[in-house]
């Protein structure tokens, strides 16, 4: 079902509909996401309907300061605060404990949380005039390939979204690498854009991949 009236480039407007528990799609430095305000429980939810799948998966989130890590990380160690130095904004998520402040259908009832702040001024000015952090998964049915363009995300899942945010085409991109840095040492649960090479290499730390 194709509507393409949602497209929209306010983020007046998709903050919102964050506020009032709705969930959207807007443009990040990878692909298009997902986004719901990942502090509400509900809303969250709702992002397991769009993709069409059951509520198991941890849903990563996005921040807008680095500072946040403390307020939504739990027992953040130094070498979080060093990775994201190095790497933010970027695309490079980083799984930390989880605070009290993340509902438990965001981590997939884990205890832990992946973090990121996007290279992309879209979802950063909506995190910080939402004032909380925003699900990060991408737009697309689970199971079918991520999409790059919001043409591509309304005509896929149009009828499920209350707006989809117009950032155009997105250039082609490996999805963030995530690492766990709960492990020691720290775990790479997916190599994406940024090697783990690289990441040895500017944080000087032994990784496993």
């Amino acid at each position: 079902m194709q509507v393409p009236d949602i497209l929209s480039t306010s983020t007046i407007r998709a903050v919102e509909i964050l506020r009032s528990g709705g969930v959207i799609a807007l443009p990040t430095d990878t692909l298009y996401g997902i986004s719901a305000n990942a502090l509400d429980a509900d809303a969250a939810s709702k992002v397991f309907t769009v993709k069409g799948r059951e509520e198991f998966s941890p849903l990563p989130i996005f921040l807008c300061e680095a500072s946040d890590i403390f307020r939504y990380g739990r027992d953040v160690p130094d070498v979080a605060v060093r990775l994201a130095e190095l790497f933010w904004p970027g695309k490079l998520t980083i799984v930390v404990g989880k605070s009290e402040r993340i509902p438990s259908v965001v981590s997939g009832g884990f205890d832990t949380v992946g973090l990121r702040i996007p290279d992309h001024p879209i979802p950063r000015e909506i995190v910080r005039e939402l004032g909380a952090p925003i699900t990060a998964t991408s737009a697309n049915v689970s199971g079918r390939p991520p999409l790059t363009a919001a043409s591509d995300v309304v005509a896929e899942l149009g009828g499920r979204l209350e707006l989809v945010f117009d950032g155009g085409v997105l250039s082609p991109s490996l999805p963030s690498t995530v690492i766990d840095v709960t492990a020691n040492p720290p775990r790479i649960l997916r190599e994406g854009a940024v090697s783990p090479s690289h990441i040895q290499k500017l944080a000087g730390i032994p990784l496993e991949v």
